[in-house]
């Protein structure tokens, strides 16, 4: 065991900078306990470990007496004085009181104790080396994977923490993999360690591809004001330059779409939307729409909640898969977002117009009046036409009235929703 020992300080010291003092103490500290529960009854208890041989020894105080009544806190004057002829009579000393079993729990004590401090060397090493590369990009290998879902990685110095919720649900890995992710925090673990937690999952990771491919995220001069994401599928993003010069879709996208599509590869074919800034809510919604054009909007006072209308053959673009896209530009806006196709606008809103036509409201029956938004010219083509009243314009189909010269479908719409606001 003291050879043991002595390599383990020597290891120690010059493989994880902890110093022989350090360790010894430590040992000693917890050997102490152990001392006193052998040596039951004894006084002023020390524990000694000879930092170049090893040796462990065990001391206590005793009183010189003259016939030894309590062996553990007295010894004869006869027994000692042939170590020290100085001794007297009363005196208190210092002995060595190692037990015969004492090797065996120092050992056990020994192990434990040098298991800590190399967990608490290794867990500052970590601190100390990656502590200030969070929020960063760090590649390694894969060198494990841990129960079928966490991946471990290979970093150099330590190995890295990817568990499944920080990977998208598209990835899987095998060992030897090379690894490119987000260094997302640096944590202590149950054992006294540290533990490096690396993502892929977060939107923080395409942001940080994206400023190592365009120069102009990396200077400042475009900034991205928002990003939202659904690992794997598709990430969204808002992007805005400071110099009118230069367009921040256009530089994040490249020429022939190199730069995102090297991102792109990297993500394993997520889709990225680019969208150009707008400080009006509705027109970044169109924006981050396109190609799909809103036919009808309706907004709520603080703009949190939005309806719109949709032609029926761009609606699937509009919702995504499994309504992926208007989740996430509801995120990324920021709202409530409800689409509706324009075959189910016009049904409901013929069923709404019959029921609105049918009541009992006698000011239906009167002539047509100025309406908000509708020209007198459009007014008197209604009644010339026959549309003498609000009601007969509520019981016909907005193809009826489309068919009136200088009415579109668009202005025969725009007429209907006009009477419906004057009778709620």
């Amino acid at each position: 065991m003291n050879k043991e020992l002595v390599a383990v300080f020597e290891y120690l010291e010059r493989e994880k900078g902890i110093k022989r003092e350090v360790v010894i103490s430590a040992i000693e500290e917890s050997l102490l306990m152990a001392a006193r529960k052998s040596i039951h009854g004894a006084t002023n208890v020390t524990v000694q470990i000879h930092p170049k041989s090893g040796n462990i020894e065990v001391f206590c105080d005793k009183i010189i007496v003259d016939k030894v009544k309590n062996p553990v806190q007295e010894v004869s004057y006869k027994d000692y004085s042939a170590l020290d002829p100085d001794c007297e009579m009363g005196q208190t000393v210092t002995m060595s009181v190692t037990p015969k079993d004492f090797g065996r729990i120092a050992a056990q004590k020994a192990r434990q104790i040098i298991s800590q401090k190399l967990r608490g060397a290794e867990r500052d090493v970590i601190y100390e080396e990656y502590r200030h590369r969070i929020n960063q990009l760090i590649s390694g290998t894969v060198k494990r994977v841990a129960g079928g879902n966490t991946v471990i990685v290979d970093l150099g110095k330590v190995e890295g923490v990817l568990p499944r919720r920080n990977f998208p649900p598209t990835e899987s890995y095998q060992v030897g993999d090379k690894v490119l992710a987000l260094l997302q925090e640096v944590r202590d673990t149950d054992t006294g360690g540290a533990e490096v937690v690396l993502s892929r999952s977060h939107s923080d990771f395409v942001k940080l591809l994206l400023v190592q491919e365009v120069p102009e995220l990396a200077d400042g001069t475009i900034t991205i004001e928002k990003i939202v994401r659904e690992p794997g599928y598709r990430t969204k993003l808002i992007v805005r330059s400071s110099d009118p010069k230069v367009d921040p879709v256009g530089a994040c996208i490249g020429m022939r779409g190199v730069r995102v599509k090297n991102i792109v590869r990297e993500l394993n074919n997520e889709k990225i939307d680019v969208i150009p800034y707008a400080s009006d809510k509705l027109q970044l919604l169109q924006q981050a729409l396109q190609p799909v054009q809103i036919r009808k909007i309706r907004v709520n006072d603080d703009e949190t909640q939005i309806f719109i209308v949709v032609e029926d053959e761009e609606f699937g673009a509009a919702i995504g898969k499994k309504g992926l896209n208007v989740r996430l530009i509801g995120d990324l806006l920021d709202i409530h977002l409800e689409i509706q196709k324009m075959s189910d606008f016009h049904r409901i809103d013929a069923l709404e117009r019959a029921a609105l036509a049918q009541l009992d409201d006698p000011s239906l029956d009167e002539g047509l009046a100025s309406m908000d938004g509708i020209s007198n010219l459009v007014i008197d083509q209604l009644i010339a036409e026959g549309y003498t009243t609000q009601r007969k314009v509520l019981e016909a189909s907005l193809e009826k009235l489309a068919e009136i010269p200088g009415i579109s479908l668009d202005m025969a719409d725009k007429i209907l929703e006009q009477i419906r606001k004057t009778r709620t």
